[in-house]
This record gives C-alpha cells, structure tokens and sequence, in this order.
C-alpha cells in the first residue's frame, strides 16, 4: 500500500474505534461548502527568501521544515511581538539566512552549533528545544551529505516530480519519524514530511502534479479548529484536561485520536467536495483561521515532541 493511502486507511480505522474524540460526520457536508474554492498552495514570502537560487530556496525550506515542530514548548520561548512560536522561529531562521546563506548549506548544517541557532532563533542555548533543533538539522545536512552528494536539489530530483515519493524519502528519516500506536497498529502521520513536499513544490523548487495526494498536516491547531468550529468533540475529561493546561502525552490514546480524527475529518471534507479542494488547501484555510481571535483565547492540546 502507498505511504499515504496507508495514512488515510489507519487514521479512519483510529477515527472508527475512537474513545475519547469524535467526528461529527452530520456536520461535514455544511462544513466543507462553507469553506469556499481553495487556493494555490503558497509559501510566505515574509519567511521564504524567493530570490535565493534552487539550491540555496531548497536548503532554506528543508530546514525551516526540519524544525516545523516545538508547539509544545512554544508558550516557554521569548516571542517576537504579535508573533506566535512558529513565526518567532521561522523568521529567526530566514533573518539568519539573510545574513549567512553558507550556513544552509548540507555540510554546514551537519555541524551546526546549538549556540549559532539560538542566537539565530532568539532564544536562550539552554532550552530544550535548541537541543531538539540542532539534532535535527544536523541530520538533515548528514543525510544530504550522505545519500546525496551535498545537494538539496540532487534529493529533491530523486522523487522524479512527486511529492509523494519526496515524502516517503523523508519519512525514512529519524528526524522526520511521525508514527504513533493505537491500540497496537501502527498509525503513521509524517507532518514534516509532507509538509516540506508542500513547501517545496510552493516555492518552485519541486515540480510535484500529485500534490493532492498528500494529507492534513497532523498538529494541534487545526484539530482545535474543527473543534471549536463543531466538526470534532472531545470526551468531557480530555477537553478538562486541556482547559487546565496539561499537556498530553505524546503517542497517548487522546493524543493520536485527535491527529487522526482531524486528518479523517478532512479527508470527509475532500471528498463531500468531490476533490475540488485538496487536503493541503484545507490544511492551509484552517490554519489561517486558527490565527483568528477566537481560536487563539481557547486553549488547545499542547505535547512536547518532534513531530509537530
């Protein structure tokens, strides 16, 4: 079976047997026309520097989505003003870009300092997110430098122009392992992965047809949003807990039912729109809305971990 279909066909079967997270499936089809035509997938030009070169655009965006996880941390980083943490941490990471481009490099990256980074970042070196993000670049550049001769773009031709092909490549990847248990079945996610398909294939770098292929990038804010827009309900004691600021742990029972929930509740969205939106433009439409005020005065589920 293909990496993302086995993705879909775990995440409904977790979406089946779920205790403590329910989908509304009454309320798909309203919810779904509501959403209006999607748009083109994009990358933010505020973070991405689109005038770097293929090679330098592909080092950047893998990088960026090499550290695309933390949220479990965020609310202990120093935040830029108005700033949430992934955008603390993406515009600290193009800003140092800006500045030293040599350092995106394959090789440069496979020995990266944790200081250099958290000065980049604007954090202190000691926090255990610095230690997390060092450990994972340093394998990105490792395995670039390894498999692919220090070249971004020599990976990136390796998925013959499929995202999904880009994205099992990365899977393979410790720093981009995103596969939890249910009841004993293994049930795989790779956010990052994918994501970093999408980011790539955004920016130009990879020419990838079968982008909707891809899935929901499994994390915590759009969950919340489905949530609070009435698509998903939490069982009493795990929205107590979630009020009360607990964090839930990582590859928990309440955990990965409410990344798959959400991701089979996106793909009841996709096809109520008989595939007229995509699940990466869905992805994208819901967490811009996350960034509204409502959603963000509503505590949402917080787990400290690598994977989003």
């Amino acid at each position: 079976m293909a990496l993302l279909d086995e993705i879909r066909e775990r995440c409904a079967e977790v979406a089946a047997r779920a205790r403590h997270v329910h989908v509304r499936v009454e309320r798909i089809s309203a919810y779904s026309q509501a959403l209006g035509p999607g748009r083109p997938l994009q990358v933010d030009a505020e973070v991405v520097p689109l005038g770097a070169n293929r090679e330098q655009l592909a080092g950047f965006v893998l990088a960026l989505d090499a550290i695309n996880f933390g949220s479990g941390w965020f609310p202990t980083l120093r935040k830029r003003f108005g700033r949430s943490g992934y955008f603390t941490v993406a515009l600290g990471l193009r800003e140092r870009f800006d500045v030293e481009p040599e350092r995106f490099s394959a090789a440069a990256l496979a020995a990266v300092d944790r200081l250099w980074l958290a000065e980049a970042l604007g954090q202190d070196s000691a926090h255990e997110l610095m230690g997390h993000y060092a450990a994972a670049l340093h394998e990105l550049g490792e395995r670039v430098v390894a498999d692919h001769g220090d070249c971004y773009a020599t990976l990136i031709d390796a998925a013959s122009g499929s995202a999904e092909a880009l994205t099992e490549i990365l899977a393979g990847w410790p720093a981009f392992h995103d596969v939890a248990r249910h009841r004993g079945r293994a049930v795989p996610f790779f956010k990052r992965a994918q994501i970093a398909a999408a980011d790539l294939a955004a920016a130009g770098v990879l020419e990838a047809p079968d982008l909707g292929r891809l899935t929901l990038f499994a994390d915590n804010l759009v969950p919340h949003v489905l949530r609070l827009d009435g698509v998903l309900d939490y069982a009493p004691a795990l929205l107590a807990r979630i009020e009360a600021g607990e964090l839930l742990e990582h590859g928990s029972a309440e955990e990965v039912e409410i990344r798959a929930c959400a991701l089979h509740a996106v793909e009841l969205i996709v096809t109520d729109h008989a595939g007229e939106l995509t699940a990466a433009q869905i992805d994208g439409t819901l967490w811009r809305r996350g960034g509204g005020g409502r959603y963000k005065a509503a505590p949402r589920h917080r787990t400290r971990c690598t994977a989003y």
